[in-house]
């Protein structure tokens, strides 16, 4: 995925190409003399299920999501700093570490990104705010704008989400042939936010890493 300047081309992310960081398994950090990581966490003595964290280029450019579990082994391997904690800690009998929700690389990485986003139908249903593009009533379904049949491409350009009664009305025609006009222009999602996560649910702590405020946690 990521290709380190100056260095030997593994990623700090994901390790080499059967998943392994350091040539041991990434998911056991044991070695290092501080967390069992393939072990259930406790805090404060109860067993804690982890969910994912941020990780953040050594320019604090967001670059993926990965799991708690892959971001506390980043750390304890020195390949990243914990930025943002979520709640709660991991703990062994020399050191106690924050559960990390956002993580900074400590060396910089290049990554080629997608030129766009991928189409999906989570991801039309997201960019339309869950409304048809037509009523505005909840949307449960896509619809082409200028139908396959006659043409019409499968792109975010052409593609919203629909409710089941404007879909089954307008069946097979096209938005000029029912008169009907498009409450917005169906556009392909851009940004960071949309490039990095998707469709994923955003931790509240990710927002001031994302888009326009990568340069504001920069200089915090």
């Amino acid at each position: 995925m990521a290709r380190a300047i100056g260095g030997t081309g593994e990623s700090p992310v994901h390790g080499d190409a059967r998943g392994r960081a350091d040539g041991r398994d990434p998911g056991d950090a044991s070695h290092h003399g501080a967390v069992r990581t393939h072990a259930p966490l406790r805090t404060n003595g109860h067993h804690r299920s982890l969910g994912d964290a941020l990780v953040l280029n050594a320019t604090y450019e967001p670059l993926c999501v990965v799991s708690q579990r892959r971001a506390i082994v980043l750390v304890l391997t020195a390949k990243a700093i914990v930025v943002e904690g979520a709640d709660g800690s991991v703990r062994s009998p020399t050191r106690r570490l924050d559960i990390p929700a956002v993580v900074r690389l400590a060396r910089f990485v290049r990554v080629p990104y997608r030129a766009e986003v991928p189409l999906t139908r989570k991801g039309v249903l997201a960019r339309d705010g869950h409304r048809c593009a037509y009523c505005g009533a909840p949307a449960t379904s896509l619809d082409h704008v200028i139908p396959r049949s006659r043409g019409g491409p499968h792109s975010w350009e052409n593609v919203v989400a629909a409710c089941a009664r404007c879909n089954h009305t307008k069946a097979d025609r096209s938005v000029a042939d029912m008169g009907w006009r498009l409450r917005a222009v169906p556009r392909a999602p851009t940004g960071t936010a949309w490039r990095v996560l998707g469709t994923r649910r955003v931790d509240p702590r990710w927002s001031i890493y994302l888009d326009g405020n990568i340069q504001q946690a920069a200089s915090a």
